[in-house]
């Protein structure tokens, strides 16, 4: 008679994701393809030490989606100068090694996109973080990174 617990859960994480994504600053949808990529590489890190293939591609496959569809893509390039094309280069970088590490099950390769996506993120919220302060905005170099996002 009632579909199944977990189809219902999915369901209701759904509206919450995209209840979020439509309240969400610009800043915060950065945040928040960090987040995405970050726990993309968790879940393929498990998959891989647990042997399963098919669910490690997948994993490993989302999160490059979201490194080139959602990060690279989202860069303006002109307004973001110089460290919109070094983050490009990155991000070109991170998705080269995850198809190496999809490719020849290396757990380490996982680890360093991972951290390397984690650094961007935190200094990315510590970017929001100065924009809020109430004295005076963020410093000339965060301003200059935030740019870099300019077309979300």
């Amino acid at each position: 008679m009632f579909g199944s617990p977990q189809r219902g859960v999915n369901a209701y994480a759904k509206v919450g994701l995209e209840t979020g994504v439509a309240a969400a600053t610009p800043h915060k949808l950065v945040a928040m393809l960090y987040d995405g990529a970050i726990v993309a590489l968790i879940n393929a890190t498990n998959h891989m030490k647990s042997g399963n293939i098919e669910a490690k591609g997948k994993a490993i496959s989302h999160a490059i989606q979201i490194i080139d569809n959602g990060l690279k893509a989202s860069l303006d390039k002109e307004v973001g100068g110089e460290i919109a094309k070094n983050l490009d280069a990155l991000y070109e970088y991170m998705s080269s090694r995850l198809l190496t590490a999809n490719l020849q099950n290396q757990v380490e390769i996982l680890d360093e996109v991972r951290g390397l996506l984690t650094d961007l993120r935190d200094t990315w919220n510590q970017i929001g973080d100065e924009a809020h302060a109430p004295a005076g905005g963020a410093p000339l170099a965060t301003q200059k990174q935030a740019r870099a996002y300019s077309n979300i």
